[in-house]
């Protein structure tokens, strides 16, 4: 299987660690999208968008970048880490793949860790986090997809 996954990841880079694990599976492509100019993910078996949750959402950039870059009926999965808590989480890139006619895979979040805003003065939540377990469990969850794929 071979497959892309799009993040941003800013602050810790709680994202990257999860998607460099998987990535570690072997042919994954990784793209920053911070850092990305137009890129072509038609070549790909499957396309992963991955993000830290902010404001209880993706970061707005992913959608947009899925928006513009998925092409349609390619399946998608989704990677998020969240700080407090998930909310609604994925729910605008699944209407993005929706719109596009794109089979969802799955997803898959874990804790990661947080500094922003009032949990700074305290220390942050979830210290350690993504942890090794975290990181196998994402790995696991990414080879359940390749039987998962049209």
């Amino acid at each position: 299987m071979r497959a892309a996954i799009c993040y941003y990841s800013q602050h810790h880079g709680n994202t990257r660690k999860v998607a460099e694990a998987i990535a570690r599976e072997g042919s994954v492509d990784l793209i920053d999208i911070a850092t990305a100019g137009d890129v072509r993910l038609d070549g790909y078996d499957c396309v992963g968008f991955a993000s830290g949750i902010y404001g209880f959402e993706v970061h707005p950039s992913v959608t947009a970048f899925a928006r513009r870059y998925l092409p349609r009926g390619k399946a998608v999965f989704f990677l998020y880490t969240y700080g407090g808590a998930k909310g609604s989480g994925t729910k605008t890139l699944a209407q993005v793949a929706a719109e596009k006619d794109a089979p969802v895979l799955g997803e898959f979040g874990c804790p990661g860790y947080n500094t922003f805003g009032p949990f700074k003065l305290v220390g942050g939540t979830g210290k350690g986090r993504p942890n090794a377990d975290d990181l196998a469990r994402a790995r696991e969850f990414y080879r359940s997809l390749a039987a998962k794929i049209p």
